[in-house]
């Protein structure tokens, strides 16, 4: 799919997954994201062309975390990574809501050598060794990318936010979301209000229909926004923001990146 609307910033996972393009979908996918009792989900991990089709690479587990309702850490079974696709289990026992996470940092970098224009992409620890001293005209990005999907057991429970990055705080909550029916969220950046920030809404299924039918609208000053579900379905929510707060000393610019699989129940 190429369309210039679904695009997120994979420079910090591309020591993982050389050579991606920007234009590609990166996404978790739960096979359930509500259940009645303790059990057993499975999920899929992939960078797709078409949203929620194994067709072009597997999203790599190393940096995934998993946050139970009570905060700690969970540990996840089965981890296999395929051709097209990762792939885990994951056991749900406490009531409440679990957070699946994969957040990766990373550095671009585009510079002169010998006249040439060269470009490195890899880890910030990395940056200092990687790029020749005689570089010349050195541009260095910072960039920290989030993907995530909500699962509940039980009642849907608070998700505490990290404050770090951008993330997806819920007024409305990511597993009680119905078709026909608005829902309310807020977009925040290291813990503070993310202003005037484009989100897209996409439903799957892009592979079997002629439009994409995106939903775009951009946060207001509190950083929140509001989306009406026109079908029930699995939905994938990203967001983009550029700054200036970087944590690489050779940085000028920090790009942080946000996508969510949300799931929306028919009424």
């Amino acid at each position: 799919m190429k369309n210039s609307t679904i695009r997120l910033a994979l420079a910090g996972i591309c020591s993982m997954l050389p050579a991606i393009s920007l234009a590609h979908n990166v996404w978790l996918l739960p096979s359930s994201t509500v259940l009645s009792k303790a059990e057993t989900i499975t999920v899929d991990a992939a960078v797709s062309n078409d949203l929620f089709v194994f067709n072009y690479l597997p999203l790599a587990l190393e940096n995934l975390s998993v946050r139970a309702p009570d905060g700690s850490s969970v540990t996840i079974d089965n981890p296999h990574r395929g051709k097209l696709r990762s792939v885990f289990d994951l056991k749900l026992q406490q009531t409440g809501t679990y957070q699946l996470t994969i957040t990766n940092r990373g550095a671009f970098a585009t510079y002169r050598l010998n006249g040439e224009n060269k470009r490195w992409r890899g880890a910030p620890e990395a940056l200092a060794t990687a790029i020749p001293k005689e570089a010349t005209d050195l541009v260095v990005t910072e960039n920290f990318g989030r993907v995530e999907t909500f699962v509940s057991l039980g009642n849907p429970g608070a998700v505490p936010a990290r404050n770090s990055g951008l993330e997806l705080l819920a007024v409305s909550h990511p597993n009680d979301l119905v078709q026909g029916q608005s829902a309310s969220f807020q977009l925040i950046a290291d813990g503070k209000p993310a202003p005037d920030i484009e989100v897209n809404i996409i439903r799957g299924g892009t592979r079997h229909r002629n439009r994409l039918d995106n939903i775009s609208m951009k946060t207001g000053a509190d950083g929140k926004f509001t989306v009406t579900w026109p079908e029930a379905g699995m939905y994938w929510l990203e967001a983009e923001l550029t700054d200036k707060n970087t944590s690489i000393p050779q940085a000028t610019q920090r790009r942080l990146s946000y996508a969510a699989t949300l799931e929306v129940t028919p009424e």
